[in-house]
């Protein structure tokens, strides 16, 4: 092959040594230029938006910044016999382990023609392996694409045969038991290994506000009232945001919010405690990372 061409193909698919890697968290990563003059930092660059791909790409740029599973994925010999073990006609899956290692080697280059990467492939393997459940020509949810593809990944990549999953969202991870925590243990992957937490729920059910004081001093001490006890796994948790101001800031058009991170991490610090309300009763729940 003509050497004039190597530049090219590295550009297209750019391959990085554990030196390489190691490399990236330290002084050593300097900023690059772009073959049109453009300086950018590898791995601070822009995804295309092609039409509605946005709620994809944020989700993406954020997946790519996380050490462990970055590290991963740059290194294709990590995961190439789990792409040759699931690689068939109607098994995409193995596409987008491939694709996504792919996006995150172009987007962590130091060698971009531009400084900007085109998700087009990626994107293409999302709308197969999701059978158009998340498609470039439709806005979509974000927290929902994250779900998909955290649990999509982990079942590309995991050793074994078992499909249970952890939770992975909502407020406290519903669904989740212990037993599918000790499934994923037999059953792990790159995914949980980064991912993957625990969380105790402490939940005692409300006593009705009809019942006479005589009752609901009976049914506090009855073992339906009791506080109890759970333990969840989890791939991520939602947090409460604060609501938008209704009235508009005199020079912009609206007031954004700023809340301390640790304002809103206080749901899970196994002190703050909340109502929830089904249509069948209603418990009192504190969450404990």
């Amino acid at each position: 092959m003509d050497s004039s061409l190597d530049d090219i193909t590295y550009v297209l698919n750019p391959t990085f040594t554990t030196q390489d890697i190691a490399a990236l968290d330290t002084g050593a990563h300097r900023p690059s230029i772009a073959f049109d003059g453009t300086a950018y930092l590898a791995g601070i660059v822009g995804l295309n938006n092609i039409k509605f791909n946005d709620y994809c790409n944020v989700v993406l740029q954020s997946l790519s910044h996380v050490p462990p599973l970055r590290n991963y994925f740059l290194r294709e010999d990590n995961y190439r016999h789990h792409i040759r073990r699931r690689k068939s006609g109607s098994d995409y899956s193995a596409l987008l382990v491939q694709r996504f290692g792919q996006l995150l080697r172009k987007l962590w280059n130091g060698s971009n023609f531009k400084a900007h990467v085109s998700p087009h492939e990626m994107l293409q393997s999302v709308v197969l392996s999701s059978h158009k459940k998340f498609q470039i020509t439709e806005q979509g949810d974000p927290i929902a694409f994250l779900s998909w593809i955290l649990n999509t990944l982990h079942l590309a990549l995991k050793e074994g045969k078992s499909k249970k999953r952890v939770a992975t969202g909502g407020v406290v991870g519903m669904g989740a038991t212990d037993k599918t925590a000790v499934a994923a243990d037999k059953q792990s992957s790159i995914i949980y290994d980064t991912f993957r937490g625990k969380m105790k729920t402490y939940s005692r059910k409300m006593i009705p506000m009809d019942k006479t004081i005589d009752e609901r001093l009976q049914l506090m001490l009855s073992e339906e009232y009791k506080e109890t006890c759970e333990e969840n796994p989890f791939l991520y948790l939602t947090l409460d945001l604060p609501p938008q101001p209704l009235f508009r800031d005199e020079l912009t058009d609206n007031i954004i919010p700023q809340v301390p991170l640790f304002t809103i991490l206080a749901k899970f610090n196994g002190q703050t405690e909340r109502e929830y309300r089904t249509y069948k009763d209603s418990a009192m729940r504190r969450f404990e990372l």
